[in-house]
This record gives structure tokens, sequence and C-alpha cells, in this order.
């Protein structure tokens, strides 16, 4: 597995100011979807390409188009909701499958309670999208649903991951790339990451 912690000025400025507890929700959620953005460029870089003749306006033009079936996204409800513009604005031909998983605070695992995949999706790179790679379990488990329908290539991108969660990712899904915005320091001790966002649903969703 390789975690790219994508250091570029424009991430790094707007990761700072969703650092603030000043921050409204307006504001958290538009710069998330923006940060979105910026990430997604960075995980497609290595999709690949195939040569298509089209009629431009003079002459006939060679140009590059995306190979083969079209890429999915998949916000795991409902944190990732919150990316799922962001990765839109960039490729607004991608399909969109939901994963609903919620946490358990008493144990930290990660409870299944809805999922809705493409039938195709065997065929197409899945981009998994949640703000916060805390414990991985959410993750986890979203990976081995998407494993199960037949899915062989994933990505997730987050916002902030705790170191805690990209090795426990690593041991159990070493084929996954992570593009995150930021590796964090650690977890506390119920889970939360430090320095982190705070709880990124109840900030995006106005529910704190």
């Amino acid at each position: 597995m390789t975690v790219f912690e994508v250091k570029h000025p424009l991430i790094e400025h707007k990761l700072g100011l969703l650092r603030s507890n000043r921050l409204k929700t307006k504001e958290f959620r538009e710069i998330t979807s923006e940060i979105a953005s910026l990430l997604t460029y960075e995980a497609t870089k290595d999709l690949e390409l195939e040569e298509k003749k089209i009629k431009g306006w003079a002459e006939e033009v060679s140009v590059k188009r995306i190979k083969g079936r079209k890429l999915v996204i998949v916000p795991i409800l409902r944190a990732g909701v919150g990316m799922l513009d962001g990765l839109l604005n960039m490729i607004p031909s991608a399909k969109v499958n939901f994963v609903g998983l919620y946490r358990d605070h008493d144990t930290l695992e990660a409870i299944q309670y809805y999922s809705k995949l493409s039938r195709d999706i065997g065929d197409r790179m899945a981009l998994i999208v949640d703000p916060m790679l805390a414990t991985a379990n959410t993750i986890i488990k979203t990976i081995e649903i998407l494993k199960k329908a037949g899915c062989k290539n994933i990505k997730a991108l987050c916002l902030v991951g705790a170191p805690e969660g990209i090795n426990k990712l690593e041991e159990k899904h070493p084929d996954v790339d992570v593009y995150l915005a930021s590796r964090d320091r650690e977890l506390n001790d119920i889970g939360y990451i430090l320095p982190g966002l705070g709880d990124a649903g109840d900030r995006l969703f106005g529910t704190k």
C-alpha cells in the first residue's frame, strides 16, 4: 500500500482553515469539497488513456480519452457525502455508489446498515471517500464490501489520517492506495484524530 500525503500549497492552506473551531458549517462544507477536488486530481493521474479521432472546428483531430469503464465514487455515509461534490466537479460522468456504516462508540467497530453498488463495479476503479481515516474500521469494512462485489481496483481519499488507522489499513488491504491531505499525529483514547478536525460529519451537516 502506498500512502500519498499530498503536500500542495493550496491543500495545506485550505486544511489549515478547516482545523479552526470557529469555521461555520457552510465554510467547512465548501473547503472540504475544494480539498476533495484537489485530492482527486492526484488520485487519478495514472488513469489509462486511449486516442480517439474527432471532428474539430477545422479538421479531424486526435484527442485522448479515459480508456474503458469510468470511475465509481463511493462515499461512506454520512461524512463521505461532504466530499462527493468535489469529486464530481472533476469527474462529472462518474457513477456514485453508497455504503452506510456507523461506528459503535463502545467498541469502535464499523456496523453496516446500507449499501447500493453498481452491477458492473468489477469493471471500474472505485474511489472511496471519507474525511477521516481514524481507526480505519469503516474504510476496511467498505473495502471488504467492494471486493466481495468484485471490485479489484480501489483507492481511498481522506482529508486526514492517523498513523494507527493507516497501519491497520496497510495490514488488512495492502493493495489499496490512500490519498491524504495530512498524516496527523495520533488517535486519542476515544478514537478521534489529533490534531484532526473534530467530528467531520457534525461539522459538515451542522449537527454538533
